[in-house]
C-alpha cells in the first residue's frame, strides 16, 4: 500500500486496488483524501498496466458516509473554491477522464457524497448488509452532483425520494438491486471476492477494446440513440487500426490467449 493511511493504493495484476480507510469514522471523505484520490486517478490513467479498478472501503458497516461534518464545520466548505465540477471534483474516474473500468464493492452504508464513487462506477457489487440514502439536505446542503448520477441510474421518483426524504429514506442493497443501482449482491464475506473476480475477467481483454466499449455506453446516456449509434460505430472503425483488433482473431485461431498491446 502506498501514500495516506485515510485511502490506501496499490496496483497487482493490472488492477489498481483503491480502499477508503476511516472505517472508525465512517469511511467519512476529508479534503485531504480528496486531494489524494486526485493523485490517485492521475497514476490509475497514467499507468498502462492498470487496466481496470477494485474500488472498496475498510470495515463492515460503512462504505462512505460522505463528507466529514466536522471538517466541513472547521474549513466552512467541502471543495477548495468555487469553481465548476471539473476544477473542483476529482474523486472518481469520471471527474477524472479516466477510462478505465471501475468495479465498486459497497460493505455498508452509503450516504452523500459517498454517493458519487457507486453512480460513476461501472460495476457495482453490494453486501446484503449495504445501504444507500443521501443526507445532504438534512445538513443544510444541496444533493445535486450524486444526485444527477442516482436519476441516471435509478427511476426518477427514487432519486428523488432520496434526494428530498434525507436520511429518513433509505435503499437497501436488495432494492438497489432491483432498481439496477446495484449489478450483484452477495453476502458480506463474499463481497471482495466476487468484486476482484469481476475486476479480474474484465482485465484478461483488450485494454483499448475495454475502454472504447467503457466510453460508448456511458456516452450513449447522453445523445439520442441513433446519435449514439453513430458515435459508437466511430469508436468501432477506430480501433480497426489497433493491434489488438488483429491480435484478437489470431490468438482465439491459435488456441492460446491474447498478448494485448498495452501502450
Amino acid at each position: 500500500m502506498t501514500g495516506s493511511d485515510d485511502v490506501l493504493f496499490h496496483i497487482g495484476d493490472h488492477i489498481a486496488y483503491v480502499t477508503l480507510n476511516r472505517p472508525e469514522h465512517g469511511n467519512a471523505l476529508t479534503a485531504a483524501m480528496m486531494r489524494r484520490f486526485r493523485d490517485i486517478w492521475t497514476a490509475i490513467g497514467s499507468d498502462p498496466e492498470v487496466r481496470c479498478v477494485l474500488l472498496s472501503a475498510s470495515g463492515d458497516r460503512h462504505f462512505c458516509t460522505g463528507a466529514d461534518l466536522h471538517d466541513v464545520a472547521r474549513t466552512g466548505s467541502v471543495a477548495a473554491g468555487l469553481g465548476p465540477v471539473s476544477q473542483e471534483l476529482f474523486l472518481t474516474s469520471r471527474h477524472n477522464g479516466v477510462w478505465k473500468p471501475t468495479v465498486c464493492a459497497v460493505n455498508g452504508l452509503v450516504a452523500g457524497a459517498g454517493l458519487h464513487f457507486v453512480v460513476d462506477a461501472d460495476i457495482v457489487v453490494a453486501s446484503s448488509a449495504a445501504a444507500f440514502l443521501d443526507s445532504h439536505v438534512n445538513v443544510g446542503m444541496v444533493g445535486a452532483v450524486e444526485n444527477v448520477g442516482l436519476a441516471k441510474r435509478l427511476p426518477l421518483g427514487t432519486a428523488l425520494r432520496m434526494t428530498l426524504q434525507g436520511r429518513n429514506f433509505r435503499l437497501s442493497a436488495a432494492r438497489a438491486h432491483q432498481l439496477g443501482l446495484v449489478e450483484e449482491v452477495v453476502e458480506p464475506m463474499a463481497l471482495q471476492q466476487v468484486a476482484e473476480q469481476i475486476a479480474h475477467d474484465i482485465s484478461l481483454n483488450s485494454p483499448q477494446a475495454v475502454s472504447l466499449s467503457q466510453q460508448a455506453v456511458w456516452a450513449g446516456l447522453d445523445m439520442g440513440y441513433p446519435a449514439a449509434q453513430e458515435y459508437g460505430y466511430a469508436l468501432v472503425r477506430m480501433h480497426w487500426q489497433h493491434p489488438d483488433f488483429g491480435e484478437g482473431p489470431r490468438a482465439f485461431t491459435e488456441g492460446r490467449r491474447p498478448v494485448w498491446t498495452t501502450s
